[in-house]
């Protein structure tokens, strides 16, 4: 258990990492017009973005399954 738990920890930091220096990387070498282009007018706020969609796609997706399960099982109980 621990070493998956240490896996994935390890995983996830260098994601993080490589994630960050791609984005680095993309904003040294790339002109401005292509950058607004991929990453949008608003680049220095793009994980915050990211991980916003992230949890409200979630969310979405939560509470569509729960409103499936409490008609499916809300059904049975009536």
């Amino acid at each position: 258990m621990f070493k998956r738990i240490f896996w994935v920890g390890l995983g996830v930091s260098l994601g993080v990492v490589l994630a960050a220096k791609a984005q680095a990387y993309v904003r040294a070498k790339t002109p401005d017009a292509a950058r607004q282009f991929v990453l949008g007018p608003d680049q220095d706020h793009i994980p915050s973005r990211t991980l916003q969609g992230l949890v409200s796609e979630f969310n979405a997706t939560r509470r569509a399954r729960e409103d499936e399960l409490n008609q499916h099982y809300g059904e049975r109980l009536s």
